[in-house]
């Protein structure tokens, strides 16, 4: 991998990571449309880890306080009903489902999951849900003509039945094309969660699985002698910047806009790949690495 190619890759992924269109699918359509080999899920999974540095650090203060909040619990009763003990063991509650798939679908991941035809599928897909869930919520918060706006839920209401339903929908993440923040959103908007709160929730609930698949993705890479060190770093360095970037306009923008933008643009990506397919400009398998 030359520099020139983690520097872009870099910006892809911290622009994408968090929002509702698959970074994972982007990382493989850009090096598909420039002629690169594919980055592979290595490369995702550790770059990844920049990402999510850029969530620790804009919810320092909420994950300081999740954390003391449960580590106190662990050894005081009266602090396990705490919102911020509670959110921390719904945290670990949520990361069940995809830990448990993302070990027994390994292969399949790195392998059948990159075909560029599986991605714009689930792309369109995905893209149909998050409408769909969206228009849902947009109802609910202004009402109809014949009847009130309905008030959806806080992180306050947040149960462990929830959480492992948001967690069984960033599972689906494992897939190119679904989008970690595009399940999980969709999924706590269908269970009537308030945007921001589906939102914070998918962010929060991100770190420990990304954190663990790209310290795994690590030990791996380290032990085969597979990876270019130095751009894979680079790109994860950029990854963080551009995330940070990403996070602090998404969380504005949720507050009061639709989702639909992305919406279209999932479909008509989503499309647009399926026809380059057809007509044979792209290729529907990742082109080998040479190490």
């Amino acid at each position: 991998m030359s520099w020139l190619e983690s520097l872009i890759l870099g910006l892809v992924q911290g622009l994408t990571e968090f929002l509702p269109v698959s970074s994972s699918a982007h990382l493989r359509l850009t090096a598909a449309f420039a002629g690169w080999e594919d980055p592979g899920a290595a490369f995702t999974a550790i770059t990844q880890i920049g990402t999510e540095s850029a969530v620790l650090i804009y919810f320092r203060k909420d994950i300081a306080n999740i954390l003391s909040s449960w580590f106190r619990s662990l050894f005081d009763k009266t602090m396990r009903q705490h919102p911020d003990a509670r959110m921390g063991w719904l945290v670990i509650v949520g990361s069940i489902p995809i830990g448990v798939l993302g070990v027994t679908l390994k292969e399949q991941i790195e392998g059948p999951f990159r075909d560029l035809r599986v991605t714009a599928t689930m792309l369109i897909v995905m893209g149909v849900i998050l409408g769909i869930a969206d228009r849902m919520a947009a109802r609910d918060e202004t009402g109809g003509r014949h009847r009130a706006p309905k008030q959806r839920k806080t992180l306050q209401d947040l149960s462990i039945r929830d959480g492992l339903t948001y967690g069984v929908c960033q599972a689906m993440a494992l897939i190119p094309g679904v989008s970690r923040s595009g399940a999980t959103i969709s999924g706590g908007l269908f269970l009537g969660y308030r945007r921001e709160a589906a939102a914070r929730y998918s962010f929060l609930l991100a770190v420990p699985a990304v954190l663990a698949s790209g310290a795994f993705e690590l030990k791996d890479a380290a032990e085969a002698g597979h990876v270019s060190w130095g751009p894979t770093l680079f790109a994860t360095v950029i990854a963080f910047g551009s995330g940070y970037a990403v996070i602090a306009w998404f969380m504005k923008f949720i507050s009061s806009k639709s989702f639909m933008p992305f919406v279209w643009y999932r479909i008509a990506l989503g499309i647009a790949i399926i026809a380059l397919v057809a007509a044979g400009v792209l290729s529907p398998h990742a082109a080998e690495s040479a190490g």
